[in-house]
């Protein structure tokens, strides 16, 4: 990797480019539900009132998912703001592949399918199974449903005998209570491939943030219940997914899907259906990464300590993509990840840049692995901070302010210290709080971090530093659920809004603080560029650092004088 060019029309500045990635906070559409418009944002509205700043796209071709209609999500985000460049996305690279048929001819599809052969499942209990496990909705930013069905009728077609299906119900990326809405359809779907040679049923289930998809560590309890579930048979019994849910809802009255307790159907003599056995084969099918290492590494690793998970059961394991390209992890997967390469991260340690990367457990391999085009660990040790500050394990709408003053405190200490040349840090609140779907709860995450924000500037002003303040993708700006036609926000029965807990498609905040500015851009009202997407963050930070963008880099928001 060769170090950047210089700008020689660049003047320098006392103090460090300081990157704020405000997490899921947009500019949005509707007046109603627009939490961050509705938030007391008074730091930020007044470093945009003297600062040039436009707006920028997140979604979407812009973050390299298949079409204008996907949600932009933190992974994609991240990629886009580190790479400087658009890559196909997970989404978009899984589609392909099944479309192309790709996805069956590979190694892995095809030692799933064998191992299920060489196995056996024993007489007592019949053919091997194919377990897929995975988020069960079509919000495109961990899995899609499309991607499952195909891979069941190839089971089908290639003379597999059994599959179960371990659902983890979403209301996070898609409606806030819209379990039934895919579970109903997709029964119907199983009822109509299965026959005398082919047996089909859901065999598990349980809301995404209660088992399995934990991510960073941070709540590996939620894989335990998983393993136990999955793996062991050993939840709250019930004849049919259904039930489970209409069940949990009429005991736990305004619980969400995300939040749904672990259940396991089971068959006419009361055993469970989909428990995991030795030769069989399990396909975890979100293309995403970080909600898919912990599960994986319960299954693949011989010296596992997060928990005890008694029985490990002899299976052909597979993921649906790579899911860390450095660890290699998992062994088996499905479909290539994008190859991203010569991220901003690589060529600032090239070039002799001094680096802190920061934000709390939720969202620190986001500034760190994803940021770096998903690569674990730094490019130089000398040169390179990584700092997590460790998240509270609570529900979000119960610190809604989360770690924000602990990531100001350290990020303002760094920039006075003089020890960094490039500061980048990510606030969760608007997007993990913006999940939970409590309208109050965003207003307060919002007002709590733009507290920090004004901290932050302070320090940039008196360090003569840079501020650049954006986000990976928008959600507290659209916390309702609009009608598509009309606008109008749609209500629940007791005639009070219905949350909308999934990111939102509007664009998201550029502003650029520069209180040393000597000439070298053009500034003032309307300055920077527009139509652009969150891609440019990379070379405008860049051109703020003195350097000249690689070529091929898309295009800085600034215009160079």
């Amino acid at each position: 990797m060769n170090a950047l060019q210089k700008n020689p029309r660049w003047k320098g500045r006392k103090g460090p480019v300081v990157l704020v990635i405000m997490d899921g906070v947009g500019y949005g559409k509707y007046k109603e539900g627009d939490a961050v418009a509705d938030a007391k944002m008074d730091a930020f509205n007044a470093v945009r009132a003297v600062s040039p700043h436009t707006k920028l796209k997140a979604h979407g071709k812009a973050v390299g998912l298949p079409s204008d209609d996907d949600m932009g999500n933190s992974e994609v985000g991240h990629n886009a703001m580190g790479c400087g460049r658009v890559f196909n996305q997970g989404a978009a690279l899984v589609s392909q592949a099944i479309a192309g048929g790709t996805i069956f001819q590979g190694q892995a599809w095809r030692e799933v399918i064998a191992g299920l052969k060489n196995g056996g499942g024993g007489a007592s209990r019949g053919p091997a199974t194919l377990h897929f496990i995975g988020l069960f909705s079509d919000g495109n930013v961990h899995s899609h449903l499309d991607h499952l069905k195909a891979m069941i009728l190839q089971a089908k077609n290639e003379g597999v005998r059994r599959v179960r299906v371990h659902v983890l119900f979403d209301g996070r990326d898609v409606g806030e209570t819209s379990a039934l809405e895919y579970l109903d359809p997709f029964e119907a779907f199983l009822k109509e491939q299965s026959g005398p040679e082919f047996d089909a049923k859901i065999g598990s289930g349980g809301g995404r943030m209660w088992i399995t998809m934990d991510r960073y560590g941070a709540d590996w309890e939620m894989v335990r219940r998983g393993w136990e579930t999955h793996v062991h048979g050993k939840a709250r019994a019930f004849r049919s997914a259904r039930e489970a849910v209409e069940t949990y809802r009429k005991e736990i009255p305004g619980i969400i899907d995300q939040d749904l307790k672990e259940f396991v159907v089971v068959d006419d003599g009361g055993k469970p259906a989909g428990t995991i056995e030795d030769g069989d084969s399990v396909v975890y099918f979100n293309f995403r990464g970080d909600r898919s290492l912990e599960i994986t590494a319960a299954f693949e690793e011989e010296a596992f300590g997060a928990f005890d998970r008694g029985r490990r059961p002899r299976v052909t394991y597979a993921g649906m993509m790579e899911y860390d390209g450095d660890t290699h992890v998992p062994k088996r997967y499905l479909v290539s990840p994008p190859a991203i390469d010569r991220t901003m991260g690589e060529y600032l340690a090239a070039s002799g840049v001094r680096t802190l990367a920061i934000s709390e457990t939720q969202k620190y391999g986001h500034v760190t692995y994803f940021f770096n085009g998903n690569r674990t660990g730094k490019f130089d040790e000398q040169l390179e901070d990584y700092e997590e500050i460790k998240s509270d394990v609570v529900p979000f709408e119960q610190r809604p302010w989360m770690k924000c003053a602990a990531i100001a405190d350290r990020v303002i200490e760094a920039i006075g210290s003089g020890g960094y040349d490039f500061i980048r840090l990510n606030f969760p609140n608007g997007d993990m709080v913006g999940h939970t779907g409590v309208y109050q709860a965003v207003i307060c995450s919002m007002e709590a971090m733009d507290l920090q924000l004004g901290r932050i500037r302070k320090a940039v002003d008196e360090a003569g530093a840079v501020l650049v303040i954006t986000a990976d993708h928008g959600n507290s700006d659209d916390m309702y659920e609009h009608d598509k036609k009309t606008g109008a926000v749609s209500l629940k029965t007791d005639g009070t809004p219905k949350a909308k807990t999934s990111h939102s498609l509007n664009p998201v905040p550029c502003v650029i603080h520069d209180p040393g500015y000597q000439g070298e851009y053009k500034r003032g009202g309307g300055a920077l560029k527009e139509g652009l997407g969150i891609s440019s963050i990379a070379a405008t930070c860049l051109e703020l650092l003195g350097f000249t963008p690689p070529e091929d880099y898309d295009p800085s928001v600034l215009t160079m004088n």
